[in-house]
């Protein structure tokens, strides 16, 4: 009996190494699929949006890129306008988040205490949970009026005086404008930052550190000297992944962006983004018209900045991996 039992172990293990043979073969090809579906699902919307915005390309040129015209009853379209606002919000709002980010990431890996971090990283993660809408109305009905209120007046007479810089803080202080939406754009994409910059100072070998300690270097030396320019490419990438959350933003930027086409050289003057100009206008929209086709074509040259931006940032990740 236990000659047969033993004679036949090799064909029951045979069968068992077929069986999960078979299996590895199935989830290779389904992840394969599930990664091949993906890209195409993304070629086929960017390929859809060039094509639907094609008539607005051809009817206005590569002029359609620059002209600040946007007039739907002449049928007189550009993206100039909108693609100012999209890049000058979403820059300014990396310029005023990223120290605010850096400073929560050195706070909680190398100043506060064990039982504080937890919390405190918790809290500023839960900042990407809230919705997008919930931020416009809060930066609409509680920020721009204080905003408006107290220290707008405040800096238009005081730095709206000065040369050079004094032309980009100008105007009437009604709150709502460029500065505006960049200001909660900034709140939105901080956490995103922070994050990362957490974890890639985390992954900094603690011997280099020490080594920097036991040369008497203080912690922000450290910080200066070890930990930043060994995260560098992360860092970075950080924020680019940051700046393209910045870039396709829409409910939040329309409530407090002032909703104007026309470009100001003030950052307190109104404007417009490629997300809020079609989250606005979409619906007006009729079927086969220019301006349908033209609010499309934004649509295929925001979804082109922002592919372009989230590729960068995945490169630098990958590349600080990879070394």
């Amino acid at each position: 009996m236990s000659q047969a039992a033993t004679a036949s172990s090799p064909i029951q293990e045979g069968a068992v190494r077929r069986g999960g043979s078979l299996g590895d073969t199935i989830f290779e090809w389904a992840c394969r699929g599930a990664g091949v579906f993906v890209l195409l699902l993304l070629g086929a919307i960017i390929v859809e949006l060039f094509i639907a915005g094609l008539p607005a390309f051809q009817a206005f040129g590569l002029g359609f890129l620059i002209s600040t015209d946007w007039d739907p009853v002449q049928e007189v379209f550009g993206a100039g306008v909108s693609v100012y606002g999209t890049v000058v919000t979403a820059v300014l709002a990396i310029v005023l988040a990223v120290p605010l980010a850096f400073g929560v990431a050195f706070y909680l890996t190398e100043l506060a205490p064990a039982w504080l971090r937890r919390p405190v990283g918790t809290a500023v993660e839960l900042l990407a949970a809230v919705p997008s809408i919930i931020y416009g109305m809060w930066g609409f009905f509680v920020i721009a009026p204080a905003f408006a209120a107290n220290l707008q007046p405040w800096i238009i007479d005081n730095i709206g005086e000065l040369p050079l810089i004094g032309i980009f803080f100008q105007g009437a202080p009604f709150g709502t404008g460029i500065f505006m939406a960049a200001f909660i754009l900034a709140i939105m994409i901080l956490p995103f930052i922070a994050a990362t910059m957490r974890d890639v100072f985390e992954q900094v070998p603690p011997v280099y550190k020490e080594s920097a300690y036991g040369l008497g270097a203080t912690t922000w030396e450290v910080m200066k000297g070890v930990v930043i320019p060994y995260t560098r490419s992360s860092v970075v990438g950080g924020i680019m992944l940051g700046l393209g959350r910045a870039l396709g933003e829409t409910m939040a930027v329309t409530f407090v962006i002032g909703n104007a086409n026309r470009i100001s050289a003030s950052l307190f003057g109104p404007g417009n983004t490629i997300a809020s100009l079609v989250a606005l206008e979409f619906g007006e929209s009729e079927t086969g018209s220019l301006k349908l086709a033209s609010l499309l074509a934004l649509g295929f040259i925001l979804f082109v900045l922002s592919f372009v931006v989230l590729a960068a940032s995945r490169y630098m990740l990958r590349s600080r991996l990879k070394a």
